[in-house]
């Protein structure tokens, strides 16, 4: 999977009020029960990378809520400056717009830290951040920041 460019500067983005969801940026006491859904949902590489982003003030996460469970989730300015991801809806709220949303709040925070370009890195559903933010691959960048292969315990 490539990254991709963002140029944050041409985006006219707001955000949205979703009904019956709530979004927002976690708390310090919510991150490890946050965390542990995005561990069980998406995995341990996942999770290190949102509790990574507890390291900001404020917070370079949002998390979206149905009836105070979490159901997603977004992490910016973790593993790198300037980096969106990882982010994620569980599989019973996709196609609602809580993927969209958590991802415009994310371009605005990054742009409001100063940001001119972003970058998603190991982008999975690049049509989406195309059509959403006219976003285009950087060739070259397979793997990104990530190496190939984890490192064992």
């Amino acid at each position: 999977m490539a990254d991709l460019l963002v140029k944050l500067y041409e985006l006219d983005l707001a955000p949205v009020e979703l009904p019956g969801v709530t979004i927002r940026r976690p708390m310090p006491h919510e991150m490890v029960a946050v965390g542990r859904w995005v561990v069980r949902v998406f995995g341990e590489g996942w999770g290190d990378e949102f509790v990574c982003s507890f390291k900001s003030f404020p917070v370079t996460s949002f998390v979206a809520l149905r009836n105070d469970a979490v159901v997603g989730f977004a992490t910016y300015e973790a593993t790198s400056r300037g980096y969106f991801g990882p982010t994620g809806v569980a599989e019973s709220e996709r196609g609602k717009g809580i993927g969209k949303e958590l991802l415009v709040r994310s371009m605005i925070g990054l742009r409001e830290l100063g940001y001119a370009y972003a970058i998603i890195g190991a982008a999975g559903p690049t049509d989406f951040y195309e059509k959403t933010l006219g976003a285009i691959p950087i060739p070259g960048s397979t793997h990104g920041i990530y190496p190939a292969r984890k490192i064992r315990e």
